[in-house]
């Protein structure tokens, strides 16, 4: 199975944590497939784009530059199936061939956890949370910036969140 050694999409580089290429053959021709467990902050940056200009480099050091189309998977870790129609797969010849009837496509995800994602680039969600609290509280509150009012509810619960993990 070949796999991709680094990949830019749209010209930007993307980490990735697994990989493979390959061929899918069904009744309607051949697709060249690109299987990428990423991140899910890139998971969310071009899960609803229609094509993108992707440059793979293969783990032979072989260059590819294609327009490809974009599905994103659900379930599992966060990954990409990126792929492109093919009219002649003389090229790709020494790419691993599935078909469509088979059930055997590349198991990218083994090994790989959602955690040692996250420690290479943790995605930030944005959360309205409704208080209760002395006016006072409320008043200094509303005085904060937001970057701060961030920081500081991220360490209290990182902290918080610590302290649980002891008990």
């Amino acid at each position: 199975m070949n796999k991709a050694r680094a990949i830019k999409i749209d010209g930007e580089s993307v980490y990735i944590f697994n990989s493979a290429i390959y061929i899918y053959e069904s009744t309607e021709g051949f697709s060249l497939q690109l299987d990428i467990i990423v991140s899910e902050v890139v998971v969310k940056k071009y899960k609803n784009l229609d094509n993108l200009i992707v440059e793979i480099e293969l783990e032979d050091g072989r260059l590819l530059n294609l327009i490809m189309h974009v599905n994103s998977l659900s379930g599992g870790l966060p990954q990409l199936n990126l792929y492109v129609e093919l009219e002649d797969i003389q090229e790709y010849g020494d790419f691993h061939i599935v078909h469509e009837n088979e059930a055997c496509f590349p198991n990218i995800e083994d090994g790989i956890t959602l955690e040692e994602i996250r420690k290479v680039e943790m995605p930030d969600e944005e959360v309205k949370i409704k208080l209760k609290l002395p006016i006072d509280q409320a008043e200094w509150l509303m005085k904060q910036k937001k970057a701060a009012l961030n920081q500081l509810f991220k360490d209290f619960i990182y902290d918080y969140w610590e302290k649980q993990k002891l008990k």
